[in-house]
C-alpha cells in the first residue's frame, strides 16, 4: 500500500487530480525519507484525510508489506497487498487505498533527483512506466529486498550524523535488484527496447496531449517509424501507434474518473479540438463512451 504525503503542505491540484508534494515533517535527508507503512496510515488520520482518497505524488515510493492484508489500487488496477508484496507507485500515477485493511510493511519515499546519477538506478527513476506491483511470497527476493530496506532504516535511524550518500547508493542497489524482479505477466520487457523506446516513452511523456502522431516523435527524436514501432514491439508487443494512443486514453480514463471537469474540457486538453472526435477515440479504447465511464467509476 503505497503513498500519500509525508505530512507538512497542503496539496495542490493538477487539473483537479489532487497531487501531494514531498514534504515529511522531519528533513533528516532531503529527498528521502523511509518510514512504516503504520506510520504513514497515522498521519493520514491526524490530517483528517479520507483512507480511500485519490491522488497523485510527486515523488517515488517503494512499498514492501510484512504484515496483514488489504488492497491498493494504481492507474485502474487493484492489487491484493499481503506479506511479501512489494509496490512501486511512480510520480503522476494516479492511486488510492482501496481498502487499508490491516497493512503494515516499510514504506521508502524518494525524489526523482535523489538516487545516484552516475548508476544504471537513475535509468529507472526516469521511467514513468513499469511494473507496479510483484508477489515475492518469502523467497529469496523478498528476503534480499527485506535485507536492503533494512540497512536504509538502519543508516536513516542513525542518532548521529545520517550519510546521503549511503542512502543513495543503497536506495540504488535496491532498484537494481527490483529490476532483476521478473515482470509480472503482460507488462512486458522494457529493456528490450533498449535506448530507443526508453526515449520514445520519456519524449511520449512530454508530448501525449499535443499530438499523436508516430511520425512527430520520430521526427522530434531522430527516428523513423519504423525504428520506434521495432523498440515498442520488442518492448510491449505492441507498435507505436498503440503505445502513443495507450497514454492518451490513459490520461482521458484519469480525468473522467477522477475530476469534474466537462469531457468538452477534457478532450481540449488531450489535444482533440472536437469533442466528438475525443467521444469516438475513447470509445475505440475503452469499450465505452466517456460519459459511461465517468458514471461506472464516479458512482462507485
Amino acid at each position: 500500500m503505497c503513498s500519500a504525503a509525508p505530512g507538512g503542505a497542503d496539496p495542490v491540484r493538477d487539473g483537479a487530480i489532487l497531487r501531494l508534494g514531498f514534504h515529511p515533517p522531519e528533513v533528516r535527508v532531503p529527498g528521502f525519507e523511509i518510514i512504516d507503512l503504520a506510520t504513514l496510515h497515522e498521519r493520514r488520520r491526524r490530517r483528517g484525510r479520507r483512507p480511500d482518497l485519490v491522488h497523485r505524488v510527486d515523488f517515488h515510493t517503494l512499498t514492501l508489506i510484512t504484515e496483514g492484508s488489504g488492497e491498493h489500487a494504481i492507474d485502474f488496477v487493484t492489487y491484493p497487498c499481503r506479506p511479501g508484496t512489494l509496490l512501486w507507485v511512480r510520480p503522476g500515477q494516479v492511486q488510492r487505498f482501496v481498502r487499508p485493511g490491516t497493512t503494515n510493511g516499510t514504506h521508502l519515499l524518494f525524489t526523482p533527483a535523489f538516487p545516484p546519477h552516475n548508476s544504471s538506478a537513475d535509468r529507472l527513476v526516469n521511467e514513468w512506466y513499469g511494473p507496479g506491483c510483484w508477489q515475492l511470497s518469502a523467497g529469496p527476493q523478498y528476503a534480499v529486498l527485506s535485507t536492503l530496506l533494512g540497512q536504509l532504516r538502519a543508516e536513516y535511524d542513525r542518532p548521529q550524523t545520517v550519510s546521503a550518500e549511503i542512502l543513495q547508493l543503497l536506495l540504488a542497489t535496491v532498484l537494481l535488484q527490483i529490476d532483476r524482479l521478473p515482470h509480472p505477466e503482460g507488462s512486458g520487457d522494457p529493456h528490450a527496447g533498449g535506448e530507443v523506446y526508453a526515449r520514445f516513452r520519456a519524449e511520449l511523456e512530454r508530448g501525449f496531449a499535443t499530438t499523436r502522431r508516430a511520425a512527430d516523435y520520430a521526427q522530434r527524436l531522430g527516428y523513423t517509424v519504423k525504428t520506434l514501432t521495432r523498440a515498442c514491439t520488442a518492448a510491449t508487443g505492441q507498435p507505436v501507434k498503440h503505445i502513443i494512443d495507450g497514454r492518451v486514453a490513459l490520461e482521458a480514463q484519469r480525468l473522467l474518473a477522477h475530476t469534474h471537469e466537462p469531457v468538452a474540457t477534457i478532450a481540449r486538453r488531450l489535444g482533440f479540438p472536437e469533442p466528438t472526435n475525443f467521444g469516438k477515440f475513447f470509445t475505440r479504447h475503452a469499450g465505452v463512451t466517456p460519459g459511461a465511464f465517468r458514471l461506472a467509476h464516479q458512482g462507485r
